[in-house]
């Protein structure tokens, strides 16, 4: 019969595709699962960084506050302490002062006791405990007697009224006798001693 050559011939089936054309096999499916996924980055937690600037901003002020503490605790005691030394210095000045008087009333009673020498009356004897009692008093404020006889001359806790000469090297600005007592407070003159001193002359000049 006349007709189209391939009517009856059996259609072909359409060829697979390639891998560079067309839709994977099922072999390129497998291949593509088996690929590892490489670790995503971790996220950055922003409540967590702020948390950690609010503690570490939060450590600054605490130690900028301590500091400041101990700088006010140390100006604190300095100032006590001047306090203290000012205070001392005040109150050491007044008993000075107050001393002063005592001391030139035992200067009155020393003159009538030395007027009167060895004298052994009942009058006498009273004076001489008059005064050591106020000697005794002013001695209980902290104040010392100043002991300058036969010591070398010191301007700073003395003063020459007198001059006397003398023969003896070794007796040169020596302290001979002493005319008025002197009395420190600590480490203060209160009344520098009024006192003799012997100075040298050679034999030959003299």
């Amino acid at each position: 019969m006349a007709g189209n050559p391939h009517s009856d011939a059996t259609p072909e089936a359409p060829q697979a595709q390639t891998a560079n054309g067309g839709a994977p096999g099922p072999a390129s499916e497998e291949a593509t699962a088996q690929q590892p996924t490489e670790p995503s980055a971790p996220k950055a937690d922003p409540e967590k960084e702020r948390l950690l600037a609010e503690l570490d901003g939060t450590r600054k002020k605490y130690d900028q506050l301590a500091r400041a503490y101990q700088d006010v605790n140390r100006d604190r005691e300095e100032f006590k302490q001047r306090l203290t030394r000012e205070r001392d210095r005040m109150m050491d000045v007044e008993r000075g002062n107050v001393a002063t008087t005592l001391l030139e009333a035992i200067d009155e009673l020393d003159r009538c006791l030395a007027v009167s020498g060895q004298d052994a009356s009942p009058l006498a004897q009273g004076v001489r405990m008059i005064r050591d009692a106020l000697l005794t008093k002013v001695q209980g404020t902290g104040i010392e007697r100043i002991q300058v006889v036969g010591q070398r001359f010191d301007p700073n806790v003395a003063e020459a009224s007198d001059m006397e000469i003398t023969t003896t090297p070794d007796e040169d600005q020596r302290v001979i006798s002493e005319v008025r007592a002197g009395y420190r407070l600590k480490d203060r003159i209160i009344r520098p001693a009024r006192v003799k001193v012997a100075k040298y002359v050679a034999p030959a000049q003299a």
